[in-house]
């Protein structure tokens, strides 16, 4: 006897809050945050634990500017536990609460002109450049 992938406990998934990233490609961070927000959200957890892990921090960039642009991300923040900045605690609209039309952020800010001609920076900051630029 067959039984449907939704009766099946190997298939049947808990969300619980938590979201540890450190078994997924790169790639499939994006749809993988996304996809759990909304299922978060659908069952009224709002407060969530997405665990990317400390590393050189291009995973955590990903994931911040993913909830910058989500519309149901209330507010996100490192956590300030044992993980330090290993984790990020999101908190996100309940079902109930209809979502912002959009989220005021860096992205949607408007920002001042930046000046035509470059900024001559000084020379020590050029010697720590040249000294610290990963290459």
């Amino acid at each position: 006897m067959t039984r449907k992938p939704e009766e099946d406990p190997v298939f049947r998934t808990r969300i619980d809050g938590v979201l540890d990233l450190h078994a997924f490609r790169p790639r499939e961070v994006p749809d993988l945050v996304r996809e759990y927000l909304h299922s978060c959200r659908a069952a009224g957890i709002t407060e969530i634990r997405i665990i990317h892990g400390k590393g050189r921090g291009v995973l955590r960039e990903t994931v911040h500017a993913l909830l910058r642009r989500e519309p149901m991300v209330k507010n996100f923040r490192l956590a300030n536990d044992r993980s330090s900045w290993g984790a990020t605690l999101v908190d996100i609209y309940p079902p109930d609460v209809p979502l912002p039309k959009q989220r005021a952020t860096p992205d949607n800010v408007s920002r001042p002109q930046a000046p035509s001609a470059p900024v001559a920076l000084p020379g020590w900051y050029r010697l720590l450049q040249k000294i610290f630029a990963r290459r």
